[in-house]
């Protein structure tokens, strides 16, 4: 009955995504189990020359389809509710994901990810957006092209490195990434994600680097993740994020 309510809630709402796997440890996930399964984020983000801002993001999934709602608010000053729907496609040669995202203030996106292979895997992507105001949660460029490596030859272990790369705005801005998922048993995940930045805010703005470090830990159906941003989002700012979870 509370599964049906929480779904009613993220379809119905007539209101125009962080880097946990959606999956509790120990878990395949499996595609096309019909079964709806939850996950609820609340998070806190310090930024320096801003006021404090939450998040919270709740996403639903039944088989191969998954739909988000959420609502960003930074204090005094933005305001914005998204929700989204994805579709994982399960193909001989991996999974191709396309996603739409709509949000307040007239923001619309979308993509489509591509991870091909299995024991070694490439890393393909797409994203598009109107360039209607939107805070960037994702804290990659949004109009882009992806591309990267990863492999699962480790013990317990995934491992990627992929570029996130704007192809569109001419501001030169790539992140790459370092991500690393180890799973310490059935009840227990680490996910570490090293990144590096640099590019411009606009395209005949100054450029700038930072970096980014997000540890997350997975316990059972909880998990709680920690990030620090420098230059977050390509600003001159630095920001530290905190989420909690819950997987249901």
């Amino acid at each position: 009955m509370i599964r049906n309510s929480l779904l009613l809630l993220a379809i119905l709402s007539n209101a125009p995504q962080a880097l946990a796997d959606a999956s509790r440890p120990g878990s395949a996930e499996a595609v096309g189990e019909n079964a709806w399964t939850f996950k609820l984020t609340p998070s806190y983000y310090a930024t320096s020359n801003q006021a404090a801002a939450t998040d919270t993001n709740l996403r639903a999934s039944y088989g191969p389809h998954a739909i988000w709602l959420g609502y960003y608010r930074r204090r005094g000053e933005f305001e914005q509710t998204r929700t989204g729907y994805e579709f994982t496609f399960e193909t001989p040669f991996g999974k191709l994901v396309p996603s739409l995202q709509l949000a307040s203030h007239g923001f619309a996106g979308g993509s489509l990810n591509l991870e091909a292979g299995d024991r070694i895997f490439v890393l393909l992507g797409l994203g598009r957006t109107n360039a209607r105001d939107y805070y960037n949660l994702n804290f990659d460029p949004n109009d882009s092209v992806v591309y990267g490596l990863g492999t699962r030859l480790l013990p317990r272990t995934a491992l990627s490195v992929f570029s996130v790369k704007d192809n569109r705005l001419h501001t030169g801005q790539v992140v790459t990434h370092m991500l690393l998922r180890y799973q310490a048993d059935d009840h227990e995940r680490l996910t570490l994600d090293v990144s590096s930045k640099h590019g411009r805010p606009g395209a005949d703005e100054a450029s700038v680097s930072g970096g980014a470090v997000s540890l997350t830990y997975d316990y059972r159906s909880f998990f709680v993740r920690l990030a620090r941003d420098r230059k977050v989002n390509f600003t001159a700012d630095d920001q530290t994020r905190i989420s909690l979870g819950l997987r249901f």
